[in-house]
């Protein structure tokens, strides 16, 4: 087996490649064309926006927000324990290949999604979901040890940098099928949003391929292991929650991530609905708005990126969140279609600095010396799933009380009050992530 040094350019490449594959999960399935095929093909003349599933009668953007909320609730559960696992038999990768091929291959299944399969393709969704999840789970924590301290931001650029590239490629390419069936010969009005959702699958099985080529594997942390039995694997979950609790910085850092978190995400999720519901753009335009997100996004990511290297990654996180609450507050106040272009702009800026950043201060907050980067990770991703299951609910809620989503919008910006806060705790450790 080959040994990789660090910054290695193949190997930091190959290594970015999987946000390539897996970022169109997020696009398509999370953001465009999906959301506008479920709601469409879910809304009847007969009962409106409700659907029966499984013999209960549910709106359909309830059920579908439902599912993606308990997916990211299994996961956070289950990942700090199947992290603790990979690191101790050594099996990174193959829980990076597991995830990866469960999420592909539910994407494909939703090839078959129509209104008389809707209780089997939200399991697929779910199941998606958990495996888009589990894969980038696995692949943070490959960051560590394919990057030096003072390269980890621009290598957590590059991966971001990359799926922005990635997704919206597949994106357009989709979009081939999506607004000129006539060239294909279609005739099946559904069957250009079904084959997009197999063609997800599709791109991010092939591209994954890249890493788990070049990847390396990672060392068992126990010698001579066949079975890791259930307390060596909780034992080594309680050793690393222990090592988080007496690491300051990181015992900092991931509640003021947490709430950063809870707003940034659900925003994300909740772009498209908020700009049909406040201004009835329509499809077209807000799906050209989801793509301006994206392209910007790569932008945000290297600035930010080299904004930290001058100032510290701290100080620069700080601005961006202090951008998040003005964006809350610019969305509450939203009057007409050029100020919500204005507003998505700004999303896509700070969207890609904020999880670049994150992602990269996180890495370079571990000890650079540690072998189980993987378990460590798994607490980064599950208090950001843990964020979003909250944030949803959240927004949920509150619009469902007022019933204005304005609102809903105002109070993600206490969100980011609270994360504000708590990140200027951390600020006396700026100066160990200037690098």
């Amino acid at each position: 087996m080959r040994i990789f040094k660090k910054n290695e350019k193949k190997l930091v490449r190959s290594w970015a490649m999987y946000d390539w594959a897996n970022s169109a999960y997020n696009l398509v399935i999370t953001s465009t064309i999906f959301p506008v095929y479920y709601t469409t093909i879910t809304t009847t003349k007969e009962k409106g926006d409700v659907v029966s599933f499984f013999g209960f009668e549910v709106i359909n953007t309830v059920l579908s927000n439902y599912a993606l909320a308990i997916a990211y609730l299994i996961m956070a559960l289950a990942l700090p324990f199947l992290s603790a696992y990979a690191d101790l038999g050594g099996k990174k990768k193959f829980f990076m290949k597991l995830f990866t091929y469960i999420g592909a291959l539910a994407c494909m299944g939703l090839f078959f999604f129509k209104l008389e399969t809707l209780e089997l393709s939200i399991v697929f969704f779910a199941v998606a979901a958990m495996g888009y999840i589990g894969g980038v789970a696995f692949n943070n924590s490959y960051l560590p040890l394919i990057a030096t301290v003072d390269q980890q931001d621009r290598v957590s650029a590059q991966g971001f940098a990359y799926g922005y590239v990635g997704c919206v490629t597949l994106q357009l390419i989709c979009f081939v099928f999506v607004f000129k069936p006539e060239w294909f010969g279609i005739i099946d009005a559904s069957f250009p949003a079904r084959f997009s959702f197999f063609l997800v699958g599709l791109w991010w099985m092939v591209f994954a391929q890249i890493p788990f080529t070049y990847l390396p594997e990672s060392k068992p942390l126990l010698g001579d292991m066949q079975v890791v039995f259930f307390d060596k694997v909780k034992n080594e979950f309680n050793q690393v929650l222990s090592k988080i609790k007496q690491i300051e910085p990181i015992r900092r850092f991931l509640p003021a991530y947490f709430f950063n978190a809870m707003g940034v995400q659900t925003i994300m999720i909740v772009a498209a609905a908020f700009g049909e519901k406040v201004l009835n753009l329509g499809a077209t335009k807000l799906i050209a708005t989801i793509i301006l997100i994206q392209l910007v996004a790569i932008v945000g990511a290297y600035l930010m990126s080299s904004f930290a290297k001058r100032y510290g990654n701290i100080k620069v996180l700080l601005v961006v969140v202090l951008m998040w609450i003005f964006i809350c507050i610019s969305a509450y106040l939203l009057n007409n279609e050029f100020q919500f272009y204005g507003i998505a702009f700004m999303v896509g800026l700070m969207m890609g600095g904020i999880q670049a950043l994150s992602r990269s201060t996180y890495s370079k907050l571990l000890p650079q010396d540690m072998e189980d980067t993987t378990a460590f990770f798994s607490f980064y991703d599950v208090t950001e799933k843990l964020a979003i299951v909250f944030g949803l609910f959240t927004f949920g809620i509150i619009e469902q009380l007022t019933h204005n989503i304005r609102n809903s919008a105002l109070f993600l910006s206490i969100f980011f009050v609270l994360g504000f806060i708590l990140l200027w705790r951390v600020l006396k450790f700026n100066t160990l992530l200037k690098n």
